[in-house]
């Protein structure tokens, strides 16, 4: 992987790891961050430090992807998904000083090979989205999605189970 700063083209990659083949469009902010080989990037796509981007996935445009979440190969993110990675924030402690770093815990997201999550989900923190699991448009998911689930709602359910597994 190759470890790149820029700011060509209205992207801002700041100390990003790049795989090969990557395909990055206009109005990308990532920093401290991997992506790996094959994967693209839409536009409008924030990607933050420690997070993970596996091979051969696609990230839609207007997406969030926040520290902590870790994508495996083959993923696709839909527009507009939003992922989560602290369960109670809050701009200041009790009393008053803004919060930093120091006083939140970033809670992983995993999300497994093949899976797909359809555009303006939100994906809450500390859960695993299963191999090859679908998100419907529009959920929002709270707890570990089991593979080869489909789920949609608020909060999100399983629906069904793919008949045929993709991974």
């Amino acid at each position: 992987m190759e470890t790149i700063s820029s700011d060509e083209n209205y992207r801002v990659l700041n100390n990003v790891r790049i795989g090969k083949d990557v395909k990055i469009f206009s109005f990308v902010n990532a920093y401290g961050c991997s992506i790996n080989d094959g994967s693209k990037i839409g536009t409008f796509v924030e990607i933050q430090k420690g997070a993970s981007i596996g091979r051969n996935c696609k990230i839609s445009s207007h997406t969030f992807i926040c520290e902590g979440v870790e994508i495996a190969d083959r993923v696709f993110i839909g527009h507009n998904v939003t992922f989560i990675n602290d369960k109670f924030p809050r701009a200041t402690n009790e009393d008053g000083t803004p919060q930093t770093e120091a006083d939140w815990n970033c809670e992983k997201t995993y999300v497994q090979e093949g899976a797909s999550i359809g555009s303006s989900a939100t994906i809450l923190c500390g859960i695993t989205i299963g191999k090859g699991a679908i998100i419907g448009a529009g959920s929002v998911v709270t707890k570990d999605v089991p593979e080869n689930a489909v789920v949609a709602g608020n909060p999100a359910r399983v629906i069904k189970y793919l008949e045929k597994k993709l991974v």
